[in-house]
């Protein structure tokens, strides 16, 4: 079991295959949510992701610095295989998101658009609401700020 954390131009083929077959997976299709998940800004991001035993892709996000998805640096794409969930592994990959913002961008602040059911899960990480929900691909989402420091 492994972390890694690479700019998109590191990474390999098939590590930025397995990454994007797990975004869609969930993303896509166990939420039910045709998107463009491939937005144009990968290749502004430091991509933070866990492999099982098997070697397969289980943890994922993207850290972005400031000025690419928000004034403040930014983690998005946070997403578990079902089958880690409820195992703290989400937890590990928030912590070690926050953790390569602080490595890359120290003092940063870090705003998020969560998935408005999260908002409790991202208030342990220091993050807090700012503003009301919205719908974003069809799913309430907020903007959340966790202060620099």
């Amino acid at each position: 079991m492994t972390w890694t954390l690479k700019p998109f131009a590191a990474l390999s083929l098939d590590e930025l295959y397995a990454a994007l077959a797990l975004r869609q997976r969930v993303f896509v299709i166990e939420q039910n949510c045709p998107y463009l998940d491939c937005d144009g800004h990968d290749h502004e991001a430091l991509h933070l992701w866990h492999t099982d035993a098997r070697g397969a892709v289980d943890a994922y996000l993207r850290v972005f610095g400031p000025g690419v998805k928000y004034a403040e640096c930014s983690i998005g794409r946070v997403v578990t295989a079902p089958e880690v969930r409820r195992t703290g592994l989400g937890r590990e990959l928030v912590a070690r998101g926050l953790a390569a913002v602080a490595a890359h961008f120290a003092g940063a602040p870090v705003r998020i658009s969560a998935q408005a059911y999260l908002e409790r899960f991202y208030g342990e990480f220091g993050f807090a609401r700012v503003g009301a929900n919205y719908l974003e691909d069809d799913i309430p989402h907020c903007e959340m700020l966790r202060a620099g420091g």
